[in-house]
């Protein structure tokens, strides 16, 4: 049922408010936990775990003073009406400018973009974002982003999706706990350099499976199951009619652990993207241990002393796993086509695609002849010919790139990994690797090319 801007504010007003109370109550915890520590160092000498900090009183100021913005924005957002939640509200030039970046074809261009740039930026400046300071700011402008964002009919209905709710808490989940490893992995460098073990082996005393590993369990056990039964009070289940062969859900999306493949059905055939792709993920992250001949980093976080395989990880997981997921989730609508995050769900929205095989920039855009085609009268041998020959050009850039590469890359920037490795091994992660890059490849070749197949063989159902 569609309803007015009004009644849609009044709908999520009790939502926002407890929002803004609840991170009200979270800096006000944050504030009181950093005002006990400094009354602590008045009476305790520092030491090596616990050094001193003079800026105790100052952020433990800072945390009050967000607590009471909180407290006053909350009123605000209970009061359901559209001049009060104005100031917690995103600004409608705000609104139109994403959807115009994110509109059309360019949409996942500019979302991949922005996903491997945020990556890099994190990773450069690991040192500062690992800050608690800097961290719990960037944590409250999250949440706010998220509270703001709701306040759009739009944005409010794909987030607050029965089923999309626990992805929204996943996402929050997943940076909670990227940052938590990737700061000690900061401090056990640091240690490193200073020739001192890491922090896991100062913790390293053995305790006793009961009463203390049982009893932690079945306190998460019980917490897990209230929040499980809460869950299931507050949100509907997200059913559906029952199932109709004569109609398909627009947009019919897999479970979302799986929609970093669907993705990849916009860009790879189907044998591929669903067969082998997942086959050879599972096997890659098999084949690790195997592969591995860094003895260091085992058994403690740590960056500096594994910076291509974390590097490596973070890209293939983050990248090319979790953001499509959000992706799929969030900006994937009707026809699959790309929408922004304020944008409407419109089934009748067409975005115009020319896409092209490689055989046909190839015989058609370079040579200016017709793309060669077997005679109707002649046999499956000579058909199949007629079919390589047309689909030389990328059969041969193929080749090329998974047999040329691999010894350029042994004699130059994977000198040191070879002379390790060996020439199996070596192979194998070549291999893997050539082929991961090939998602972010085939994803440029689409979006600045159109580029649909490298080898386009329909006939044979055999299309890359």
């Amino acid at each position: 049922m569609h309803l007015s801007h009004e009644e849609f504010l009044q709908s999520v007003s009790g939502f926002l408010g407890m929002f803004y109370l609840a991170l009200g109550l979270m800096n006000g915890v944050a504030a009181y936990y950093l005002w006990q520590l400094a009354e602590a160092q008045h009476h305790h000498a520092p030491t090596a775990e616990h050094p001193q900090d003079s800026h105790l009183g100052n952020k433990s100021f800072g945390c009050l003073f967000l607590a009471v913005v909180f407290s006053i924005m909350s009123p605000l957002a209970f009061s359901g009406s559209a001049t009060m939640m104005a100031p917690i509200s995103l600004p409608q030039f705000m609104v139109d400018g994403v959807n115009y970046l994110f509109a059309g074809s360019l949409g996942p261009v500019l979302y991949s973009t922005l996903s491997v740039g945020l990556l890099a930026v994190l990773f450069l400046g690991r040192r500062f974002f690992v800050r608690p300071v800097v961290a719990w700011i960037v944590w409250n402008c999250m949440l706010v982003l998220l509270a703001v964002c709701m306040t759009n009919p739009n944005f409010a209905s794909i987030v607050m999706k029965p089923d999309n709710v626990p992805i929204v808490a996943m996402v929050y989940l997943l940076a909670f706990f990227t940052w938590l490893a990737t700061a000690q992995a900061v401090k056990n460098d640091d240690r490193a350099k200073d020739g001192l073990p890491p922090l896991e082996k100062l913790d390293d005393e053995k305790i006793l499976v009961w009463p203390d590993l049982v009893y932690t369990e079945l306190i998460c056990m019980v917490a897990i199951t209230a929040v499980l039964i809460l869950w299931a009070v507050v949100l509907k289940a997200p059913l559906e009619e029952p199932a109709d062969a004569a109609k398909t859900p627009n947009p019919s999306k897999a479970p979302w652990y799986f929609l970093g493949l669907q993705e990849m059905l916009v860009y790879y055939d189907p044998w591929f993207a669903g067969v082998v792709a997942p086959l050879v993920i599972v096997g890659g992250l098999m084949a690790i241990p195997y592969l591995d001949f860094n003895k260091l980093g085992n058994g403690y976080y740590t960056i500096d002393q594994r910076k291509f395989a974390y590097v490596t990880f973070q890209f293939g997981f983050l990248v090319l796993w979790v953001t499509f997921i959000i992706l799929g989730t969030f900006l994937r609508g009707p026809n699959w086509n790309f929408f922004g995050p304020f944008e409407q769900w419109d089934v009748h929205k067409v975005v115009p695609l020319n896409n092209v095989d490689l055989s046909e920039f190839f015989w058609v855009q370079w040579l200016g002849m017709p793309k060669p085609k077997a005679p109707p009268d002649v046999g499956a041998g000579a058909a199949l010919g007629f079919a390589i020959w047309r689909e030389l050009p990328g059969i041969l850039l193929l080749l090329g790139y998974f047999t040329l590469l691999p010894p350029i890359l042994a004699t130059t920037v994977f000198r040191k990994f070879f002379q390790k490795m060996g020439l199996i091994r070596f192979m194998i992660l070549a291999s893997l690797l050539l082929l991961m890059a090939l998602f972010p490849i085939k994803m440029v070749l689409r979006w600045s090319f159109n580029l649909k197949y490298i080898i386009a063989l329909p006939e044979y159902l055999a299309n890359f």
